[in-house]
């Protein structure tokens, strides 16, 4: 999971100890919804700042929270039909910070880490040894991150002019598993069985406690080896 989500905040004790315990991830998928609607970003760029400025249970600051999350998409998230304006923007500006998929590998030849920037559309960028070890996701596949870039031009450059000086991920390079068994400590198994119902998506409020434990139940396979399950529904329901 990448972030302690609730579909609808209904409890309030469980939403104030949320984001006591896990301040910075816990996402109402509400919002996510409101703004994906107008925005063409991946869930997890959407929830990763959602979570930085909207993680409150105060209306006013959720409210200013979305302000700055869409000022923020707006100003620096790159949009590969505008790809070619934010790079004039790094290069004027000298240093700029931008949202993008950044894609590292080593270039033998030159002995160094060249980073790949999908939506910007550039490629050999210099990114230090120390990001890569910190970040190893990022020779696999890659992994979105806000970023500054910065704008050097010198004759007979090898690389890029572009440079990463700063790198943050917004998807999760890995698991704190310690930092979540401390968040655990705060709460009891029944509310605990009600945050892992809601980072499902669906409200514990809703459900009765027979409900609920049938719901985790359905978890299982996906944290024991060799556990399989077998439900049985109404005629016309199972997938072919």
């Amino acid at each position: 999971m990448n972030d302690i989500a609730s579909a609808n905040i209904k409890d309030t004790n469980l939403d104030t100890l949320l984001n006591q315990s896990f301040g910075g991830k816990v996402v109402r998928k509400d919002l996510t919804k409101l703004i994906k609607e107008g925005a063409n970003v991946p869930v997890y760029v959407l929830e990763y700042l959602l979570g930085m400025y909207c993680a409150s249970d105060d209306e006013e600051t959720i409210q200013a929270g979305l302000i700055s999350v869409k000022r923020i998409l707006a100003d620096n998230y790159v949009r590969p039909d505008e790809a070619e304006k934010i790079k004039s923007k790094v290069r004027e500006s000298g240093s700029y910070k931008v949202i993008d998929k950044v894609t590292v590998k080593l270039n033998e030849r030159r002995d160094v880490y060249e980073a790949i920037l999908s939506n910007l559309g550039v490629k050999s960028v210099e990114i230090s040894d120390r990001n890569v070890k910190d970040y190893e996701k990022l020779l696999a596949g890659g992994i979105w991150c806000i970023i500054t870039l910065h704008y050097v031009f010198e004759e007979g450059q090898a690389g890029s002019p572009f440079q990463i000086t700063e790198l943050k991920p917004i998807q999760m390079p890995n698991m704190d598993m310690v930092a979540l068994f401390e968040g655990r400590r705060a709460f009891d198994a029944e509310q605990w069985l009600d945050v892992l119902l809601r980072s499902t998506g669906m409200e514990p409020t809703h459900f009765t406690e027979r409900a609920k434990w049938h719901l985790l139940a359905r978890m299982i396979p996906f944290v024991e080896n060799n556990y399989n399950v077998c439900e049985l529904g109404p005629r016309g329901t199972a997938f072919s």
